[in-house]
């Protein structure tokens, strides 16, 4: 009985090594060299705190591009405001004249019994204020006696052409069309030949 008490206390030694080097091997990580590798602990708690920083640092940069964005925004806004109302203010200015002129016209058709002065007058004035509209980029849609193009024309009725050869043709226009810089601000109003 004796020396199986004698082995049994050997075999238990040889079983807690193998477990342990069973539990060595799978848990902690050996080196080329056979040597455990210690995990740093404090390498990971570095790391997390270099990406936090880097965290704060791409957030305040994100609400500093925000708020420039946005007082962008409403720096062009107030510009585009400031623009239209001055480019209204700019043809007010250049309207002016016309009107002195029409008042003028006025007053000498009130004094005067000279009908051919006063047509002169009125010729003189609506002369100026179609090149003012000119220099303002306004051009008349010339449509008469041409074929009728509805991206450029309104249609308000039909009438019997007074010759075959103005059969879908302009016959007549009621209202002029014009351009504002190659886009149509005022369709031409016009009476088509069928």
């Amino acid at each position: 009985m004796d020396s199986d008490e004698n082995t049994l206390p050997e075999s238990t030694e040889l079983q807690n090594d193998q477990e342990n080097q069973k539990t060595e091997g799978t848990d902690s990580p050996k080196s080329e060299n056979g040597k455990k590798k210690k995990f740093a602990v404090g390498g990971h708690k570095k790391e997390t705190e270099e990406l936090a920083n880097k965290l704060i640092e791409m957030n305040d940069r994100y609400l500093r591009l925000t708020a420039e964005f946005d007082n962008y925004r409403k720096r062009t806004l107030k510009e585009k405001m400031d623009l239209t109302r001055m480019g209204g203010e700019n043809v007010l200015v250049k309207i002016l004249p016309v009107v002195d002129n029409l008042e003028r016209a006025i007053q000498s058709i009130r004094a005067t019994s000279d009908i051919d002065a006063v047509k002169e007058g009125i010729e003189h004035i609506y002369t100026n204020f179609r090149e003012f509209l000119k220099q303002n980029g306004i051009q008349e849609i010339e449509c008469l006696n041409l074929e009728f193009n509805s991206d450029i024309q309104e249609a308000l009725t039909k009438i019997p052409a007074p010759s075959p050869e103005q059969k879908g043709k302009v016959v007549d226009v009621i209202e002029r069309g014009y351009y504002l810089h190659d886009k149509v601000i005022r369709y031409a109003k016009v009476v088509v030949g069928d």
